[in-house]
């Protein structure tokens, strides 16, 4: 698996396995444990997916050693702040059946995110926390994070995809020492992403499929992509993206694919601000 060096030194897995939207217990243990089984290195959950239990369950009954998964849990909004943080860091640990993370990331940039990060920034130098970071931030947040803080976030997960690809976004971020991280790679099937003429066209020239192109267009971006399946031969086929390489003209066609635009939500909309400030488990 290839790896990238986050800003503190620590190998993080190229590739991913996301665990957004798996509920059913049974169904996300099963997911992650195919997951390893099949090579993945790095489990993606939340406290707000519910289903930390479960991919802890996957973690200690699969045969990979705990020091070779990376795993990362988020903190959700409603536990923003020193004390919530430290408490709502604990429970995760607690429903993974882990005794440390090697990322935790603030979920959302709304609430006393100034609180969780010291916090935060407490439990990495207690080495509770491999690395701390965060998702959903543009780069007016994370400015003000990195200015009024000690640790620089060593990943900021957002939105990416060959939809909607954040290149200014990801030119800030290169520039300050922090990852790059996509949720949602496949744009969660919006625009035919997966029956799409452009990606179609690039994987028949190597036996790839529109899924496979698109992560691989992530990964030579050194996007660190968490891609979702239920179905073990999706799992198998999402990892298998790195025996082909694409050529700059590829590239350059995923690239005029570009809208500029979320196609979920814009975290700067005062409406969304507030519907997920007031949300109990969303993401």
């Amino acid at each position: 698996m290839e790896s990238v060096e986050l800003n503190n030194g620590v190998e993080m897995p190229l590739l991913g396995f996301g665990t957004y939207q798996i509920e059913d217990p049974e169904e996300c243990e099963r997911s992650v444990r195919e997951a390893l089984r099949t090579g993945y290195r790095l489990i993606d959950t939340a406290a707000a997916y519910g289903n930390e239990e479960a991919v802890g369950r996957a973690i200690e009954n699969s045969d990979v050693p705990r020091n070779e998964v990376f795993v990362t849990s988020k903190l959700w909004i409603q536990d923003a702040g020193y004390e919530p943080t430290k408490d709502a860091f604990e429970r995760s640990l607690d429903r993974l059946g882990l005794d440390y993370l090697d990322l935790y990331l603030i979920h959302q940039p709304y609430g006393d995110v100034h609180g969780s990060w010291r916090a935060m920034e407490e439990l990495y130098h207690e080495d509770r926390i491999r690395a701390i970071g965060v998702s959903n931030f543009h780069p007016d947040r994370l400015m003000d994070l990195m200015v009024h803080n000690e640790v620089v976030p060593a990943v900021n997960q957002i939105e990416t995809h060959p939809f909607y690809q954040r290149t200014d976004d990801a030119a800030f971020l290169a520039e300050h020492g922090v990852q790059h991280q996509s949720w949602g790679p496949f744009a969660e099937g919006q625009h035919d992403i997966f029956d799409h003429d452009v990606l179609t066209d690039i994987g028949d020239r190597y036996g790839k499929s529109p899924a496979q192109v698109t992560l691989r267009w992530l990964v030579q971006r050194e996007v660190v992509a968490i891609p979702k399946s239920v179905h073990d031969e999706r799992i198998a086929e999402n990892f298998d993206v790195f025996d082909f390489e694409l050529t700059g003209e590829e590239m350059a066609r995923i690239g005029d694919l570009d809208t500029g635009e979320s196609l979920f939500f814009d975290h700067r909309d005062p409406e969304m601000v507030k519907r997920l400030g007031t949300a109990e488990r969303e993401t």
